[in-house]
């Protein structure tokens, strides 16, 4: 049992995304949460969890494990529910919201699979970029990029996505590569603005944030359209690592300022609540983190 105290831990940290979010989840206090952490790269041999003053991250070795023990805790918690769950329907209305590229590439198609499964089941999906409130906006789960507040809601890590900056290949043949951020200023930017905010790209060199003021050429509200605009040559884009994916892979657009990119952003579940939760709830966290996990486009390369 104290072993698989041990896998709790390690996941509540890595869902958390910080020891002082895992000991409110479990109830204890920082300092018994970095000794069972401890304990348990001591059992393993190896650095689990990379620490930093400022973020979290597991290692390639904490991923492997953390993955598994999920399979061990998924499977005796759910041993430990098998009474209860028998005979357990799962219908009514399940309301979801994903960020917009993400969720129409990713969320909508295990929502299909989950769907086919459970016929009696009822889903509405909300794709947005701006955090929707859980409880205000009626939604049961909700998939976030990127650091959370300090809150009661209950979340699940699935990997981790990075902010990267991309440009043709023909328009990097015409203008050169920016060689560091001072660079930008004597380039074409294509900048994304959901809503009004500072003109800035938060890059960091050295290991050092660093906030460079931008005078873009093209400024759209969405990212999909800044991609298309370098693609088709008109400048330097900023986006997820995940939205450009295929676009590296095939080459139509190529990473800059590689050396220079912000550290990478957690991707979680967020749900509000505990353990008793509907079986549509339940559920579903269990498919989408079991489709979502495996996902390359979360390794964050």
């Amino acid at each position: 049992m104290d072993r698989l105290d041990e896998l709790a831990v390690l996941l509540a940290v890595l869902d958390a995304g910080s020891l002082r979010g895992a000991a409110q989840r479990l109830r204890r206090s920082p300092p018994a949460v970095s000794r069972a952490l401890a304990a348990l790269e001591g059992r393993v041999g190896t650095t689990l969890v990379q620490r930093t003053t400022r973020a979290l991250a597991p290692t390639e070795a904490g991923r492997r494990l953390a993955a598994e023990a999920r399979q061990v805790l998924d499977g005796f918690n759910a041993m430990l529910r098998a009474g209860h769950a028998e005979g357990e329907t799962v219908g009514g209305v399940l309301r979801l919201t994903a960020p917009t590229v993400f969720g129409r590439k990713h969320v909508v198609p295990l929502l299909a699979r989950f769907l086919d499964a459970h016929p009696g089941l009822r889903a509405e999906l909300v794709l947005s970029d701006r955090n929707l409130d859980l409880i205000e906006d009626g939604l049961d789960v909700a998939l976030r990029i990127g650091k959370l507040p300090d809150s009661g809601l209950m979340t699940r890590h699935l990997g981790q996505v990075r902010r990267v900056l991309v440009a043709s290949p023909a328009y990097l043949a015409a203008h050169g590569r920016p060689a560091g951020p001072e660079a930008l200023a004597g380039h074409r930017i294509v900048f994304t603005a959901a809503r009004p905010g500072p003109v800035v790209w938060r890059l960091w060199p050295g290991r050092r944030e660093r906030a460079v003021r931008l005078a873009p050429r093209l400024v759209v509200n969405q990212v999909e359209a800044a991609l298309d605009a370098a693609r088709q040559g008109q400048g330097i884009a900023a986006a997820l690592s995940y939205q450009v994916v295929e676009d590296l892979a095939q080459g139509g657009l190529v990473r800059v300022l590689r050396d220079c990119e912000p550290p990478p952003l957690p991707v979680r579940l967020v749900w509000s609540g505990g353990p008793d939760q509907p079986a549509r709830v339940r559920r579903f966290i269990d498919h989408a983190a079991g489709a979502l996990a495996g996902l390359a486009v979360l390794a964050a390369p």
